[in-house]
């Protein structure tokens, strides 16, 4: 699998209609942090039964204020189109993993 790129614009579709589990980091390019955690969300795409995505808080503000999304890198797990949990910060890929289940 690889990772999807989420905007205001496709966001619906891509991950509030999709049947998988969805995995959505949110980040910025300008973000030590997010570019510390890119490898591992990379890492977790390679999962067969979850779509992993990113949204660019810069470019998709609206996404970002809408998921109360106050710091970076915010990792938000959808399950049915609706918020199943969350994780801030720099973590593992076990602990990504982890918010899956």
């Amino acid at each position: 699998m690889s990772v999807h790129e989420i905007t205001d614009n496709n966001f619906q579709n891509e991950v509030l209609e999709e049947k998988k589990t969805v995995l959505i980091d949110f980040f910025a390019d300008w973000c030590y942090p997010c570019k510390m955690m890119a490898p591992v969300v990379e890492e977790v795409s390679k999962e067969e039964s979850i779509k992993v995505g990113k949204v660019n808080i810069d470019e998709n503000q609206e996404l970002a204020e809408k998921y109360g999304v106050e710091s970076i890198p915010t990792i938000i797990v959808f399950k049915n189109g609706k918020e199943y949990k969350r994780q801030v910060g720099v973590t593992d890929r076990e602990s990504l993993l982890n918010l899956l289940n």
